[in-house]
C-alpha cells in the first residue's frame, strides 16, 4: 500500500527532479483515496463505544473523589477530636446506653461494631484511637486503601455502639465511609500520589523503584485479625460486610502479585478495568445518594404545613438548643420576610436540584446555594458536623476546573507560607529553599512505574492504581 506524501510546501529539488529510468507519461489528477469512515457520536457504536472506553480506561472524577475523601475524613476527625473529653459518656463504658443494651440491639439488627467484642475500657480506647488515626491518614491520603478500610470499620463500630448519638450527618458519614472503600480517591491531593510521582521520576532517570515494605506488612498484620473476626462471628450478622472485607484483602494480594511479576501484562490491565468500573459505579451511587437525600428532604418539607406557610425556620431559631448565637438568631427571626424567603428558598433548592444536573450553569448556581445553606445551618443552628458532611457530599458535583484552580491556589499559598518560615530561603537553589514538592503535583505526569523489586504501582490519574494496591 502506497502512502501519498502530505500536501504542502516541498523541497524544490525533489519537486522538479524526475526519477531515473522512469518512462515519461502524462497522467491526469488522481482522485483522493477514500478516508476510513469514523463513526460519529450519534451513529451506531460511536457514542456507546466511547462511553464504554471512558468508564473502563480511567477512574472518572479524580478531583471530586479526592474532595469527598478529604471532606468526610476531616468531618469525622474533627468530631472525634471535639468529643475526646466526652468519649466515655458518648460511646464508652460510662455511656447511658450501656454496653449490655448495645449488645442486645446489635444482636437484633445484626449491626457490626468491634466495640461489641468486649466491654474492656482498654479496648474502647484502642478502637477510638485507631479510628482517629485512620481518619487523619485518610485525610492525608497515606496508604489510602488500607486506611479507608480501617476508617470504615472505625466509623461503623463507633456509631453502632450508640446509635442515638448523632445529628443526621452521622448517617451520611456512615454511608460514605462504605462507599469510599470502593473508590480510587487517592489519584490526586494525596501522599500516595506524591509517592507515585517520585517513583515515576526514578523510573525516568533509569533508577529502580524503592521497594515497599510497609504495605505488605500491613496486609500480613490485618490478615490474622480478619480470620479471627470471621471465625468468632465478630463481623455482624450481615453477609455483605464479611464478603467486602475478604474481597478487599484478597484483591490486595492479587494487585501485589500482578504488579511484581506482570506489571505491564494483561492481568494488570484487567485489574485496572475492574477497579475503574467499581470506582465509576460507586461515584454514580454517591451522586444518586446526594440527589435522593435532597429530593426526599424537599418533598417531605412540602407536605408540612409550617413549610407551606413559610414559618418553618422561625421555630428552630427560637429554641435554646439550636441558638449558639442568640442575638443573631433573634435578629433573623424578627424579620418575617427573611424567614419566609429562607423557608421557601430551602424547599425550592432541595426539590429542584436533582432536575438541574444536566444543565451545568443552573446546577452550579444551586450548588452554591446549598453550600451556603449548610454554612448557615452550621452558624445559626450549631450543627457544624452535619453541615460539613453535607458540604463534603455536595462536593461530588463541583466543576473540575474550579477544583483544579482551588488546588493551584492552595499549592501557591502553601509554598508562600513555607517560604516565610525561619530557616527557609526564598532564593532557589540555596539551602533551605522551599522549592517545588517532590514529584509533579498531578500524578498524570507520573505515568506508569515499573516495579521489579516487589513494590506496587501507585495511583495514576488515567487508569491508575488510585490506592487499589497492596500499599495503597
Amino acid at each position: 500500500m502506497t502512502i501519498p506524501s502530505p500536501a504542502g510546501p516541498q523541497n524544490e529539488g525533489s519537486k522538479n527532479a524526475a526519477p531515473q529510468n522512469a518512462a515519461p507519461h502524462n497522467e491526469g489528477p488522481r482522485p483522493a483515496a477514500p478516508r476510513p469512515a469514523v463513526p460519529r457520536s450519534g451513529g451506531p457504536g460511536g457514542g456507546p463505544a466511547r462511553a464504554l472506553q471512558r468508564v473502563t480506561a480511567s477512574a472518572l472524577g479524580p478531583y471530586q473523589s479526592a474532595v469527598v475523601r478529604i471532606g468526610f475524613a476531616a468531618t469525622y476527625l474533627f468530631f472525634l477530636l471535639r468529643e475526646l473529653p466526652n468519649r466515655h459518656e458518648l460511646y464508652g463504658p460510662d455511656s447511658p446506653w450501656h454496653w449490655d443494651l448495645a449488645r442486645q440491639l446489635t444482636n437484633g439488627n445484626e449491626a457490626f461494631s468491634v466495640l461489641m467484642w468486649t466491654d474492656s475500657t482498654v479496648w474502647f480506647e484502642a478502637v477510638y484511637a485507631l479510628t482517629l488515626l485512620s481518619a487523619a491518614a485518610l485525610l492525608l491520603g497515606w496508604r489510602t486503601r488500607t486506611m479507608s478500610v480501617l476508617f470504615m470499620v472505625g466509623v461503623l463500630s463507633v456509631q453502632n455502639r450508640s446509635i442515638f448519638m448523632g445529628d443526621g450527618g452521622d448517617n451520611v458519614v456512615h454511608l460514605m465511609a462504605i462507599y469510599l472503600v470502593l473508590t480510587r480517591c487517592a489519584q490526586v491531593w494525596s501522599l500516595d500520589a506524591r509517592r507515585a510521582a517520585r517513583d515515576a521520576q526514578r523510573a525516568a532517570a533509569g533508577l529502580p523503584p524503592l521497594r515497599d515494605i510497609l504495605g505488605p506488612a500491613l496486609w500480613v498484620l490485618l490478615g490474622p485479625v480478619l480470620v479471627a473476626a470471621t471465625l468468632m462471628g465478630g463481623l455482624g450478622g450481615t453477609w455483605w460486610l464479611p464478603a467486602l472485607l475478604w474481597t478487599l484483602w484478597l484483591s490486595a494480594a492479587a494487585w501485589w502479585a500482578v504488579n511484581r511479576y506482570l506489571p505491564h501484562g494483561e492481568p494488570r490491565t484487567l485489574l485496572d478495568v475492574l477497579a475503574n468500573l467499581t470506582h465509576n459505579a460507586t461515584l454514580a451511587v454517591i451522586m444518586a445518594e446526594v440527589c435522593l437525600i435532597y429530593a426526599t428532604a424537599g418533598w417531605y418539607k412540602i407536605q408540612g404545613s409550617r413549610w407551606q406557610d413559610g414559618t418553618a425556620l422561625y421555630y428552630p431559631l427560637n429554641l435554646d438548643y439550636f441558638t449558639p448565637w442568640p442575638a443573631l438568631s433573634d435578629i433573623l427571626g424578627a424579620s418575617g420576610l427573611m424567614v419566609m424567603v429562607l423557608t421557601y428558598g430551602t424547599v425550592i433548592v432541595q426539590v429542584a436540584f436533582p432536575f438541574t444536573l444536566f444543565n451545568r450553569r443552573v446546577k452550579n448556581v444551586l450548588l452554591v446555594a446549598m453550600i451556603c445553606e449548610h454554612a448557615g445551618i452550621a452558624l445559626l443552628l450549631g450543627l457544624p458536623f452535619f453541615s460539613m458532611a453535607m458540604i463534603a457530599a455536595d462536593a461530588v458535583f463541583l466543576p473540575t476546573a474550579f477544583l483544579v484552580w482551588l488546588g493551584a491556589r492552595a499549592t501557591i499559598g502553601g509554598r508562600r507560607l513555607l517560604s516565610g518560615l525561619p530557616g527557609r530561603s526564598r532564593t532557589p537553589g540555596k539551602p533551605g529553599a522551599s522549592g517545588p514538592a517532590h514529584g509533579p503535583a498531578d500524578p498524570s505526569e507520573a505515568g506508569s512505574v515499573k516495579d521489579g523489586r516487589g513494590g506496587t504501582e501507585e495511583p495514576r490519574l488515567q487508569g491508575g492504581g488510585g490506592g487499589h494496591t497492596l500499599v495503597g
